[in-house]
């Protein structure tokens, strides 16, 4: 993913939405598939597990769907039984998944971030390569974009959902405050002047412990916003340095935000959870997120679920502006050291999980964007999942998150460099230069 994203594919997706993202099994081999069914004597059982993310109490709509097609498939495939393995996303891409595949002990069936992870562990040969299974089962043109689960031209990782990214915010507060949308970056700070002159806090942010990638959301629509999408695809061709001024200008705004009040004064010392619960329970008036946190601002704990609204980075006077960051970065993968049975296994799977009415459910029970084409019944959606695919349909063009573009080092030092920041540990230009020297480490490997 190393290029902006297909402006036709997202328009497409977005139309439709105008209209209304271990341990492998057992090493028995399992009877002819078309005899007995489980606990039948001639049917040799075995499991496989299955590492998902979905273990926040926001994303039980969605580990249901995902259940479901276990429960599914497990009927489908005799003497399967599936463990669920529920780990928290930043754990599982930065702790447990990494160290799994240098050990080549991967789970069959794992949670997976499309870009720089599926190129690395692809070429180390982890991953079951899906090309000819898509083919097989007739989804090789099913879906929006491929293009960060595709490696030298084949695939390896499928999308569970889109994302887009931009700022919702509490119609009610604003309209308390006397403020509109801001459609530039001054326009943006008059807002968080008026928010904070009547005792409302302006930005709701929890980047504490290892949720500094919530703050390096913001610092990355802001970089790009400035120095354009090319920018950030530069860093490890060489073609762009963090030092470069776009970059240092984004981290200096960033600190001005936190440093004239505009962003939660806790902010390291809550969790990204926390931060989003500000919002969702109206303690503040915007929220700098993805699209998938409209199922917790809708949801049964929300405040504002009438009263949400949604919009894009205002433009901040770079190349970037009128681009929103969005894509189909997040899925999942399969291990490249099945056996013949456990193979079979997952190819039912896969045939279960990726279909329109999945997807359906996604966006309609969960507000996730399509990453599959075919979604057309939308009479479900909420109207504030309908705002962001108008918004998203209004941009110039997506560009991709920058964590799916760098090398995984380059993504955890800036995560605790953006805390350093916001802590006043360290300067903008001195975090830049520590960014770069990463960078141009990692490219040398």
């Amino acid at each position: 993913m190393k290029k902006s994203l297909n402006l036709l594919l997202v328009t497409m997706m977005v139309f439709a939405l105008a209209l209304a993202g271990c341990g492998g099994g057992g090493e028995k081999e399992p009877a002819d598939s078309g005899n007995g069914a489980a606990g039948d004597p001639q049917v040799e059982e075995f499991s496989l597990v299955v590492r998902h993310i979905n273990v926040r109490a926001t994303a039980q709509k969605t580990l249901k769907i995902l259940e479901d097609v276990v429960k599914k498939t497990e009927s489908e495939v005799p003497g399967l039984t599936f463990k669920l393995d529920g780990v928290e996303d930043t754990v599982n891409r930065d702790v447990k998944l990494k160290a799994e595949m240098q050990n080549n002990n991967q789970p069959p069936i794992f949670n997976l971030f499309g870009g720089a992870d599926t190129q690395n562990y692809a070429k180390t040969g982890r991953l079951l390569n899906l090309t000819p299974i898509l083919e097989e089962l007739g989804l090789a043109d099913q879906f929006f974009n491929l293009r960060e689960f595709t490696v030298d031209g084949k695939v390896y990782g499928l999308p569970e959902s889109g994302f887009v990214e931009g700022f919702f915010y509490n119609r009610k507060l604003f309209e308390e405050a006397g403020v509109q949308v801001p459609k530039t970056w001054e326009e943006f700070l008059k807002v968080c002047e008026a928010l904070k002159a009547k005792g409302i806090t302006p930005i709701a942010l929890g980047a504490g412990g290892g949720d500094g990638w919530a703050a390096n959301m913001l610092l990355n629509n802001l970089f790009v916003g400035l120095g354009g999408p090319e920018i950030q695809e530069g860093f490890v061709a060489g073609t762009s340095k963090w030092t470069d001024a776009p970059v240092v200008e984004a981290f200096k705004r960033v600190v001005d935000l936190k440093n004239q009040g505009f962003i939660d004064p806790n902010v390291l010392g809550l969790k990204y959870s926390q931060g989003q619960a500000n919002f969702y329970t109206g303690k503040a008036a915007m929220l700098f997120d993805g699209s998938w946190a409209v199922s917790a601002i809708t949801g049964q704990d929300s405040k504002v679920a009438n009263d949400a609204g949604f919009f894009r980075m205002p433009n901040v006077g770079g190349g970037g502006d009128g681009y929103i960051n969005g894509g189909w970065s997040n899925g999942y993968g399969f291990s490249g050291k099945l056996k013949e049975h456990e193979l079979k296994a997952v190819k039912v799977f896969i045939k279960n999980f990726y279909t329109v009415e999945n997807q359906t459910r996604g966006l309609v029970e969960t507000s996730r964007i399509p990453s599959m084409k075919g979604v057309t019944d939308l009479s479900g959606a909420n109207e504030l999942t309908k705002s962001i695919g108008e918004q998203q349909a209004s941009a110039k063009g997506a560009f991709p998150a920058f964590d799916a573009v760098v090398q995984q080092e380059v993504k955890v030092t800036l995560e605790s460099t953006i805390q350093e920041v916001l802590g006043g540990q360290i300067s903008p230009e001195d975090a830049a230069k520590r960014l770069q020297e990463v960078q141009e480490s990692a490219n040398k490997k």
